[in-house]
C-alpha cells in the first residue's frame, strides 16, 4: 500500500505541477505585490489546511511579509490574502472569500475543484487547484476510495508558490 500511496503522490505532484504552471507563476505574481510593496500576504486556512499556515509562519524557510489572517486587523489595498481549503465547495471559507472579493481584496485560493468555476474557484483572483476531491487509492469495499493528502498537495503548491515569490523578490532587488 505504502508503495502504491508513494505513487499516486509523485504523480498528483507532477499533474499540479505540469497542469498549473502558469497559474501559479500569476498567483505568485499577485502575492508578491504585497511583499513588495507596503502590504502583507495573510493566510487563512480551514481544517488541516491549517499545515500550509503552519509552514508559512514556523517553517525553515518563511516568506517575506506573510502573516495568519486577523479579522481585528484591517486589511489595505497593499495586502493579498491566500485562502486554503479542502475542497473548493466549503461553504465558510467561499462566505470569507465573497467578503475579500466585496471589499476588493485580491487573493488567491487553494482547493480541490469541485465542479468547473464553482464555489471558491469562481470568486477567487486566482485558484490553484490540489487535484484531490476523493480518495487516491482504492478501499476494501467495491468502489471506496481512501486517503485524501490534501494538505500534502496544499504544502506542494504553497512551496511552488515560494520558490517563484522568492524568484520574484531577487529580481525586483536587482
Amino acid at each position: 500500500m505504502i508503495k502504491m500511496f508513494t505513487t499516486q503522490l509523485s504523480g498528483l505532484f507532477k499533474r499540479i505541477s505540469e497542469k498549473q504552471e502558469f497559474e501559479i507563476e500569476d498567483a505568485a505574481r499577485l502575492l508578491t505585490q504585497a511583499a513588495v510593496g507596503q502590504g502583507s500576504i495573510y493566510i487563512k486556512a480551514y481544517g488541516e489546511m491549517e499545515a500550509v499556515t503552519a509552514e508559512a509562519l514556523h517553517g525553515a524557510e518563511r516568506l517575506p511579509s506573510v502573516k495568519r489572517f486577523d479579522e481585528a486587523v484591517p486589511l489595505t489595498e497593499a495586502d493579498r490574502v491566500l485562502v486554503v481549503t479542502r475542497l473548493s465547495t466549503d461553504e465558510e471559507a467561499v462566505g470569507f472569500a465573497k467578503g475579500l472579493a466585496d471589499e476588493g481584496v485580491p487573493f488567491v485560493g487553494i482547493s480541490g475543484l469541485v465542479g468547473e468555476g464553482e464555489g471558491l474557484a469562481g470568486i477567487a483572483d486566482l485558484h490553484l487547484d490540489t487535484k484531490v476531491i476523493k480518495g487516491m487509492l482504492p478501499g476494501e469495499e467495491i468502489g471506496e476510495r481512501v486517503c485524501m493528502p490534501t494538505s500534502m498537495a496544499a504544502l506542494y503548491i504553497y512551496f511552488a508558490l515560494g520558490f517563484v515569490i522568492r524568484e520574484m523578490l531577487e529580481e525586483y532587488e536587482d
